[in-house]
């Protein structure tokens, strides 16, 4: 299985972004699965999410189901702002290699910190947590979904049945990311013993919110097979979904 991860420069410029990502997803055409970062489409900043909010059906999803159907490739697409029933979600759409949807994540565990020196940050000022987890089904394995601060709760991860892979939309930042996140990828990709994939915007240290970048591939021994930097980039490894059920026999914990 070959996948890719968008670590795409992220403006304020809702069409410029999807422009952008349809482009650097299509340098990747070939890749089994491809993979862009959370609020791929609009700055993270809370004015940000109500300003850029739409409803699935909007001009990003049909960005995304095209962009699938284009590089003929299932498409993680990282998450954006969607608004529904009055609400404002974090989502997570999916959709196949034909351009159908695969499966939907709204972010369970919002983002809300408030570190001493550090990174202060509250989603539930404008955004709405959802339920459940997300989980889907290609000819490599099963797929689990979450958003950044979902991957924090080893028992939500836990609850995603019988997974392979663990692909994760995320922008940490300046504070969380050198502390916490290959720490957490790490750690997932061995209690579960899966593949787990975070895929960040690229660092702009202009912005008002500053990812850490840095997205990576990690194996299941918790091994990182790859990792980009700080610009933007696509992250590219070829993967061998066998080696899940080989860890499994050599250490059996009892996942399946």
């Amino acid at each position: 299985m070959r996948i890719s991860l968008i670590q795409m420069k992220v403006g304020p410029d809702k069409r410029e972004n999807l422009r952008r990502a349809e482009a650097l997803a299509l340098t990747a055409r070939g890749s089994d699965v491809i993979m862009l970062p959370e609020m791929f489409c609009c700055p993270y900043g809370n004015e940000s999410f109500v300003k850029n909010a739409e409803p699935e059906g909007g001009e990003v999803t049909e960005t995304l189901s095209r962009t699938a159907r284009e590089c003929g490739a299932y498409l993680i697409g990282g998450s954006m702002p969607e608004a529904a029933g009055g609400s404002i979600y974090n989502t997570c759409f999916v959709y196949r290699p034909d351009g159908e949807p695969a499966a939907k994540h709204r972010k369970a565990h919002l983002f809300d910190i408030d570190v001493k020196g550090g990174q202060r940050f509250f989603e539930s000022d404008t955004l709405t947590a959802g339920e459940g987890a997300a989980v889907f089904s290609t000819p490599f394995g099963r797929f689990g979904v979450c958003i950044c601060f979902d991957i924090r709760f080893p028992g939500f991860i836990h609850g995603m049945e019988g997974i392979d892979f663990l692909a994760v939309p995320a922008a940490f930042n300046m504070t969380t990311g050198p502390l916490h996140w290959e720490l957490l990828f790490r750690a997932r990709a061995v209690d579960e013993q899966i593949f787990t994939f975070g895929c960040a915007p690229a660092r702009d240290e202009a912005g008002a919110y500053v990812s850490y970048a840095n997205s990576l591939m990690v194996d299941p021994w918790g091994r990182v097979i790859a990792r980009a930097g700080t610009a933007e980039c696509v992250l590219t490894a070829d993967i061998d979904p066998a080696e899940v059920r080989a860890v499994r026999a050599q250490i059996p914990t009892g996942r399946r």
